[in-house]
């Protein structure tokens, strides 16, 4: 894509963004109009007015969490399919997910009074565990073999996955419906404070992503192809799986499970962008931002006053699109 249509590209993309924020926050069970919102957000109204209340503390810190998770979810997507140089993997396929997932229902069954505040820090230990396991294991060959590691990680996440079913068979009833709504993928429950942390995993890794472009546009050139350029193969892809498992540690732990984002928004971008991971990193922050933010949108208001989890809402999105994408290709 050319510099002038990429600007614009970005630009379009920012301002849908922006615009789907300021949508997002007049929305709810008590509709605030969009003056009242921006006075409130620019400090012209009373925090201690009931709109303000609602805004500053319930919506914000919602809408911020889909910016945020959508946009780690997005870039741990591109980062895996880079890495492995399979447009397939995603988190899930790592075990990465699963293992955060593990972790942060653990920390919910047996420290309840820990608050969900410390659930990022419960979600990247258990990301890292998962890590740490399939790596081990794919290590003992000396040589990181990448099908090798994937197929360590698809094991790691069918157990993880049987550890979450076994939490949720024995979650007091009185529990029950943050536990599974959080295992279904959920921003109901992201606080000022848990915002908080989880940006500060977040955002970080998402730099460190960026700054690793370079290294994911060679590897799409093989990875034989990548060592003739000079670059340290083996250290180069410990880097990369371990931002991608921090991201999407984060990301579980603040709204539980949540799919299709990191593997739709890659695909549908390059589409437009093309495989230049300097454009398609912030772009898929945006984009998984956005997506998510309107998935959730959805999953507030399609059955109002009833609230969906998000994740039903990106799984019949994600699932429907892929397979839009399959056709395409399959006629092409």
């Amino acid at each position: 894509m050319k510099a002038g249509r990429t600007g614009l590209f970005f630009a379009a993309l920012s301002g849908a963004l922006a615009l789907a924020v300021l949508f997002s926050l007049t929305q709810g069970a008590y509709p605030i109009p969009l003056g009242t919102q921006l006075r409130i957000l620019t400090g012209r109204l009373a925090p201690g007015s009931p709109e303000a209340d609602i805004i500053l503390r319930l919506r914000l810190p919602r809408v911020l969490a889909a910016v945020l998770v959508g946009g780690a979810l997005s870039v741990a997507g591109v980062v895996f399919q880079g890495l492995f140089r399979n447009p397939l993997a995603e988190p899930y396929t790592l075990g990465v997910s699963g293992g955060a997932a593990v972790a942060v229902a653990a920390a919910l069954f047996f420290l309840p009074a820990a608050g969900w505040s410390l659930l990022p820090l419960f979600g990247l230990l258990g990301a890292w565990l998962a890590v740490f396991i399939a790596y081990s294991i794919a290590r003992r060959r000396k040589i990181l073999k990448v099908a090798y590691l994937l197929l360590v990680g698809v094991m790691v996440s069918f157990i993880s996955s049987s550890l979450i079913s076994l939490f949720l068979a024995i979650t007091p009833l009185s529990q029950f419906r943050t536990v599974i709504f959080w295992a279904m993928g959920s921003l109901e429950g992201v606080g000022g404070a848990m915002l908080g942390v989880t940006a500060v995993f977040i955002l970080p890794c998402v730099l460190l992503a960026w700054s690793r472009a370079w290294v994911l546009n060679a590897l799409v050139l093989g990875e034989e192809g990548a060592a003739s350029l000079g670059i340290e193969l083996e250290k180069e892809k410990r880097i990369l799986f371990f931002i991608g498992s921090a991201l999407a540690g984060a990301a579980v732990a603040a709204a539980g499970i949540i799919g299709f984002v990191g593997l739709i928004v890659p695909h549908f971008l390059r589409l437009g962008l093309g495989r230049d991971h300097r454009f398609l990193v912030p772009a898929s922050f945006l984009a998984g931002a956005l997506f998510l933010l309107l998935c959730d949108l959805g999953a507030r208001r399609l059955l109002s006053p009833l609230e969906l989890p998000v994740g039903v809402v990106t799984g019949i999105v994600g699932g429907l699109g892929f397979i839009l994408l399959l056709s395409r290709s399959r006629k092409e």
